[in-house]
């Protein structure tokens, strides 16, 4: 080999240490990272983040006219927020407005809306931003959870509840995350449910949409976040997993410990829902402490998990 060749492959050798060199710094760096963050959220378990201020932000709540949403509805607006208010139940969605203003708050607007519906949801939300304006803060709240054995489900009844509780959630972000993107600023929450984490009999289309919610929020927050070159994104997105909420949707819950495991009064699930948005938490459960006992228990084998959830026997029973 003449001595051009000998130095190419020199040359070669040393490309590739160096790529070897960086592949080992890179992988030390990730290291020190993930120790810093499991530090950091071992921290932050004592000493959470302060909660962002939420007054002036127009949020928009979808199934605001009972349950959770009214709630989150009348806590937004006890915060300073302008309120809009989206339901297909146009007067418990009005009920909720004038409760909002009997507070003294007056930004609080009610519009009825299907939110399976994409046109009619592009057609409010254009009505919103000419009537209110941007809104900043979007949460998909609403959702149906008909509990009853899988095969006495009827076709109607699996897609409805995948229509308002997945597409629903599709079409409000596709009509409102554009303006956010375009001011690089805004915060979208999705309400998934504990049984979008663990799957649950006499549910199973309910949690097959709620898995999808999860799964939906988290790649569009990876999407999001790859659109900016340095993959820091100030429009923000948290997952919100409830135990079982008294909203009337769980008429027959199963539990054997119930003055540990009894329901979320909805209350109670808008205050952690409103406190995980104002801190920026991209998961959290309602109690919080779910998302901790689920990330305990799923390293177990099958068998240790489903001896588990047979020790608790918490679940529901199939509507009459």
């Amino acid at each position: 080999m003449d001595k051009s060749g000998n130095m190419a492959a020199f040359q070669g050798a040393m490309v590739k240490a160096y790529g070897g060199v960086l592949i080992v710094a890179d992988v030390l760096l990730l290291l020190i990272k993930i120790l810093y963050y499991i530090l950091e959220g071992i921290y932050r378990l004592f000493v959470p983040f302060e909660e962002k201020s939420v007054a002036g932000e127009i949020v928009l709540v979808t199934g605001a006219g009972h349950g959770i949403g009214k709630e989150l509805a009348l806590k937004y607006a006890s915060l300073g927020a302008t309120v809009v208010c989206w339901d297909l139940n146009q007067q418990g969605n009005e009920e909720t407005v004038n409760e909002i203003k009997g507070m003294g708050a007056t930004k609080a607007y009610a519009y009825k809306c299907d939110v399976s519906n994409r046109e009619e949801v592009f057609k409010m939300a254009e009505r919103v931003k000419e009537e209110v304006g941007n809104v900043t803060i979007l949460i998909n709240n609403a959702g149906i959870m008909p509990c009853r054995n899988f095969l006495d489900h009827s076709p109607e009844e699996i897609r409805r509840i995948f229509d308002i509780n997945v597409l629903g959630n599709c079409w409000t972000v596709q009509a409102f995350l554009p303006s956010m993107i375009q001011r690089n600023s805004g915060h979208i929450v999705a309400l998934s449910s504990m049984a979008g984490i663990l799957g649950l009999a006499n549910l199973v289309p309910y949690c097959a949409s709620k898995f999808a919610v999860r799964g939906l929020m988290e790649a569009l927050s990876e999407e999001v976040r790859g659109m900016s070159k340095d993959k820091i994104s100030n429009i923000k997105f948290t997952t919100i997993y409830p135990y079982m909420v008294d909203t009337g949707l769980c008429k027959k819950p199963r539990m054997r410990f119930p003055s540990i495991m009894g329901l979320v009064s909805p209350k109670e699930a808008a205050i952690e829902i409103i406190k995980a948005q104002r801190r920026n938490i991209r998961e959290h459960s309602v109690p919080p402490c779910w998302l901790y006992v689920n990330g305990f228990l799923r390293p177990l084998p099958d068998e240790g998990i489903r001896a588990t959830v047979d020790f608790l026997d918490s679940g529901v029973e199939p509507d009459s």
